[in-house]
């Protein structure tokens, strides 16, 4: 028998969970089925010998609007990462770039300005890079130091970035690279340091998603929560209570001959007037017979270590002409969230990419390979690694959606050919905590407006 209720939501990640509240706020019976025995989606934390070792290597912003707008950051505990990044050379007689936003890293002044143009590199490299991040960099000099820096009370704002960037200029981030005449070492970091942003290093990511990206890290502080990222779905999912149902694997949604929508979970089925399928996009495909969204994915290791190879907290990554392995990005993570490791531990991450961006036939990489480039990358002493104990090592195959050029924000919620099936996710919107949490509210508001027409 099936069990009567208006709205059925298909996973409680963020987007699920964000499409749940709405949903009850505005006073509708919704039910979540989740097929894990925790909330979050891919957003989740294992917690090992007293570490944290997210499901990923993952960093909340606060900046972003959706965060501002339905997440209370500040009871999340947030340990912000120094905005910035570093860049070994491992070949022989290598350099070493430091590149920091000087606003917040002041004392990287000096490093970051030779990384820039220091040691014979070209003026117009940096030249270069300035005209493509061109609309970046006047939206930031109109607002030169973000409110939630200079903690001034917020003011009236001009058009945003996104509202700047026509989309028939977009172009993959390699092209338009080119274009300007980008080269040479900070074109290269750049490109490693975006690699581990977006899971790809293929160039094919959009360019005007990039700028974005780059945007809301110059505004907003990305951190970590004292608890671990698998605190946000838990602050999200808790005003849904009971209504949130673990360990139901929903294996068919079917349309009803009413017009309805039976979700069928096991043993268990629901009768609903609209269901919203919050899912992953292969799961999501499967249940709606929607195309497959294309996704990148990512392999991150965690280890714990009783002696720090750098006292710096910033993100690493290879500056090399050619990488000297598979590592996109490794940081001492303690360094910068020290809830992160139990007192006298220090807790390091390594990511690197899963196939087939840009090299279909890229073999999943090993942990002593990670382990290796990290540990030099970091300026370990030789041998070093040895000691590392390994937490966890966390292969997400499904990471994150493919945001190719022209960027499109604003894919719709509804599946054609299915009155009352929706799709939620960051696969509809950006690629990112953002686009989940905007993905699972503009999904509830399609719902809302179908259930109002009856």
């Amino acid at each position: 028998m099936d069990t009567e209720t208006e709205v059925v939501v298909v996973g409680a990640g963020l987007a699920g969970l964000r499409c749940a509240r709405a949903l009850r706020e505005a006073g509708r019976d919704v039910v979540v089925c989740e097929a894990a025995d925790t909330v979050g989606g891919r957003v989740a934390t294992d917690v090992v010998d007293g570490h944290l070792a997210d499901r990923g290597f993952q960093l909340l912003n606060p900046a972003y609007p959706a965060v501002g707008r339905w997440v209370d950051a500040d009871a999340l505990g947030l340990q912000p990462f120094p905005a910035g990044v570093v860049a070994p050379d491992l070949a022989p007689g290598g350099t070493r770039l430091v590149l920091a936003d000087p606003r917040r890293e002041p004392g990287a002044l000096p490093a970051t300005l030779w990384g820039a143009l220091g040691a014979g590199r070209a003026p117009r490299d940096a030249v270069a890079l300035a005209r493509w991040a061109a609309p970046l960099l006047r939206q930031t000099l109109a607002d030169p130091l973000p409110d939630a820096v200079a903690a001034r009370p917020p003011r009236r704002r001009g058009r945003s970035l996104a509202s700047r960037l026509d989309p028939r200029t977009d172009r993959p981030l390699r092209e338009a690279l080119d274009a300007v005449g980008a080269a040479g070492e900070l074109r290269r970091v750049l490109e490693r340091f975006l690699a581990g942003v977006v899971l790809d290093d293929s160039g094919s990511t959009s360019s005007h998603y990039v700028l974005l990206l780059l945007r809301s890290f110059l505004t907003g502080r990305p951190s970590l929560p004292a608890d671990g990222m698998r605190a946000l779905p838990a602050q999200l999912a808790a005003p849904l209570g009971d209504r949130v149902l673990l360990g139901r694997r929903v294996e068919a949604v079917e349309d009803a001959p009413d017009g309805g929508v039976v979700v069928r979970a096991g043993g268990d089925s629901w009768r609903a007037r609209a269901v919203v399928v919050a899912a992953d996009p292969p799961a999501a495909a499967a249940l709606t017979g929607a195309p497959v969204a294309p996704t990148r994915g990512v392999v991150t290791c965690w280890w714990s270590l009783d002696e720090a190879p750098t006292d710096s907290a910033l993100l690493h990554v290879d500056g090399g002409a050619r990488a000297a392995g598979p590592v996109v990005n490794t940081a001492v993570v303690s360094h910068a969230a020290p809830s992160y490791a139990p007192a006298g531990r220090h807790l390091v991450q390594a990511s690197a990419l899963l196939g087939p961006t840009g090299a279909p036939d890229r073999p999943e990489p090993s942990e002593p390979d990670v382990r290796r480039h990290a540990a030099r990358l970091l300026g370990a002493p030789d041998g070093a690694e040895a000691r590392w104990r390994l937490l966890a090592r966390h292969v997400v195959e499904v990471a994150l959606p493919a945001q190719p050029a022209p960027l499109s924000t604003r894919r719709p919620t509804a599946v054609p050919g299915r009155p009352g099936v929706h799709l939620a996710g960051d696969h509809r919107d950006t690629a990112s905590i953002q686009g989940a949490l905007v993905g699972g509210e503009r999904a509830a508001r399609a719902v809302l407006a179908r259930l109002a027409g009856g």
